[in-house]
């Protein structure tokens, strides 16, 4: 009877061992599809959390040459855009266009928020390219765009009247996601 215990526990003891030896290789592979998953996924398509939530409370002064800083309290009332930009940002540099020409056409009000960037070259930086700001504030030490969830420039975020983050957009602006996307969301929070 002690050969029959010492066998089968020899044969437990062999299929642990067996199921340890796959374990680092069963790891592997879980670890080999989440990241294939991963990389399907469009890192501009990262949900914020503050969609839905009013603007986080700011009040910053003006970039260097303007008169008009922006604060929490510059964005309720009306539907608006925020639009995060520096002037050491090459992406930023691309979709300015873009945004001079919605300032041309009155279609909303655009508001700057200069990150991280020095005054003298954010002052020169929308001499140069053009301003199409109403308001722009300064956040030189990036506190404000923290609080905003603020990935890196440009973003750009779409304000109801009632000062709350109706979408956020990732990278630069393109007539695409202007077209499809802001256009027709502002249009809805106009109603």
């Amino acid at each position: 009877m002690s050969d029959t215990v010492d066998t089968s526990r020899a044969g437990s003891q062999r299929s642990v061992f067996r199921l340890g030896s796959f374990l680092p290789l069963l790891v592997f592979l879980g670890l080999a599809v989440i990241f294939g998953i991963g990389l399907t996924l469009n890192p501009r398509n990262i949900p914020s959390p503050l969609i839905g939530k009013p603007v986080p409370e700011f009040n910053l002064p003006p970039v260097k040459g303007r008169t008009l800083g922006l604060s929490s309290t510059d964005l309720r009332g009306e539907v608006s855009l925020v639009n995060v930009f520096a002037s050491w940002c090459t992406a930023c540099r691309a979709e300015h266009p873009l945004l001079m020409e919605l300032k041309a056409k009155g279609v909303v009000p655009i508001h700057g928020l200069n990150y991280k960037d020095k005054p003298d070259d954010a002052e020169k930086w929308l001499a140069e390219l053009g301003d199409s700001y109403t308001r722009t504030g300064a956040d030189i030490d990036g506190r404000v765009g923290i609080d905003w969830g603020v990935y890196g420039v440009p973003e750009t975020y779409v304000i109801g009247r009632d000062g709350r983050i109706a979408y956020k957009q990732i990278g630069q602006l393109t007539p695409e996601i202007l077209r499809d996307k802001i256009a027709p969301l502002i249009n809805e929070l106009r109603k």
